[in-house]
């Protein structure tokens, strides 16, 4: 009699998720799709180009007048001054502009089932999240340097010192990331891509309805009670103070960087959130 015996033939184990690795193994993907496709960051970038080149050429003189009144009654300020007092906030307005476009990118990876063929991958959860968060970032803070040689060429004139541009440096960045990581859950909550580049929206807005382009004390009081307390004045408050050399409170620049953590990890705790949902038909 011959006894067959079965052999139990082992599944094939996944190989461990490598969260570092994999993040930027994301994040070339996403700069690739940057390089690949240049004209789409310069129509983004030129948004703030062409706001901060309106403000100063068409409205600079006249607001920088009244800039130099409020500051010492009797002074003249003239279009220098308000191009460098008009920079933070055109930082900001870039930083929204890339926002757009980062939702709408992760829009399109759902859109087109590309994050559904991820999920069946050794891959990393948060990887392909970081991936575009971080590209955002570099791209951001690329665009961010354009806009400020440009405010230089406009005539600018910050009297910050190298400690003062690297601390500038870093909030900038911050902010970036921060908005790139709400703009990612963004994008994974659009049910389409024409309403993903709508919904960071208000990143673009709030320049506007803040210290970006004239001084709160001049907003009616139900305004300036809004501008000041939205996330984006204080920051750009610091970064006036630290490119302008200009007095700001410890607690301005305190509050500066916490609603950069805040918004950082509510934007990435929201995307993981959002990510792990099964996706709706």
């Amino acid at each position: 009699m011959t006894v067959v015996t079965s052999t139990a033939v082992p599944r094939p184990t996944r190989p461990a998720p490598r969260p570092v690795t994999d993040a930027m193994t994301m994040l070339g993907r996403q700069l690739r799709h940057v390089l690949r496709y240049p004209e789409l960051t310069v129509i983004v970038l030129m948004i703030p180009v062409i706001f901060l080149l309106l403000f100063v050429f068409v409205f600079g003189g006249t607001l920088g007048a009244g800039l130099g009144a409020a500051a010492a009654p009797g002074a003249a300020g003239d279009r220098g001054d308000y191009a460098a007092f008009v920079l933070p906030g055109i930082l900001l307005l870039t930083i929204g502009s890339i926002a757009q476009g980062t939702s709408t990118s992760m829009a399109m990876d759902m859109q087109q089932g590309i994050i559904d063929r991820f999920r069946t991958l050794s891959i990393s959860p948060g990887a392909v999240l970081s991936g575009h968060a971080l590209a955002a970032t570099i791209q951001s803070v690329a665009s961010v340097i354009v806009v400020v040689l440009v405010g230089l060429a406009a005539g600018a004139r910050p009297s910050a010192g190298p400690d003062e541009w690297l601390l500038a440096l870093a909030l900038v960045s911050g902010v970036a990331l921060a908005v790139s990581w709400v703009s990612v859950a963004l994008g994974l909550l659009s049910r389409t891509v024409e309403s993903a580049s709508n919904y960071p929206m208000p990143f673009v807005l709030l320049p506007f309805l803040g210290s970006g382009f004239v001084p709160t004390d001049s907003m009616p009081t139900v305004l300036r009670w809004f501008a000041d307390l939205q996330p984006f004045t204080p920051i750009m408050d610091t970064l006036r103070g630290l490119l302008l050399g200009t007095a700001f409170s410890t607690a301005t620049a305190a509050l500066a960087v916490g609603w950069v953590l805040a918004l950082t990890v509510g934007g990435w705790l929201w995307a993981r959130r959002v990510y792990a949902r099964p996706r709706r038909a």
